[in-house]
C-alpha cells in the first residue's frame, strides 16, 4: 500500500512539473563549469526531475538490498540457534 501511495504522488508531481512546463515556454541559460547552454524549461524541468526520481531510486535500493542481506543473516544465524538447541530443555 505504501508503494501505491507512493508511485501516486510521484505521478501526481510529475504531472504538476508538466503542466508547468508547458505554460512556461521560456528559454533558460544553464552555465557549466567550462560552458553554458541554452534550453526550454519545460526540458530542463523534466532532466532534473528525472535525474532527482533515478538517484533517489538508486539509494533506496543500496538500502533495502543492505536490509535485505542482513535479515536474511539474521534468519540463518535464528536457524542454527534453535536446531543446536538441545532436546528437552525448556527456554
Amino acid at each position: 500500500m505504501k508503494s501505491f501511495v507512493a508511485t501516486v504522488l510521484v505521478a501526481l508531481l510529475f504531472i504538476v512539473a508538466l503542466v508547468f512546463g508547458a505554460r512556461n515556454e521560456q528559454v533558460v541559460t544553464i552555465s557549466y563549469f567550462v560552458a553554458q547552454g541554452e534550453y526550454r524549461l519545460p526540458v530542463v524541468l523534466a532532466v532534473v526531475f528525472f535525474t532527482g526520481f533515478m538517484l533517489s531510486w538508486l539509494v533506496a535500493s543500496y538500502y533495502i538490498v543492505r536490509l535485505k542481506l542482513a535479515l536474511a543473516a539474521t534468519r540463518k544465524k535464528l536457524t542454527l540457534q534453535t536446531a543446536k538447541k538441545p532436546q528437552g530443555v525448556d527456554a
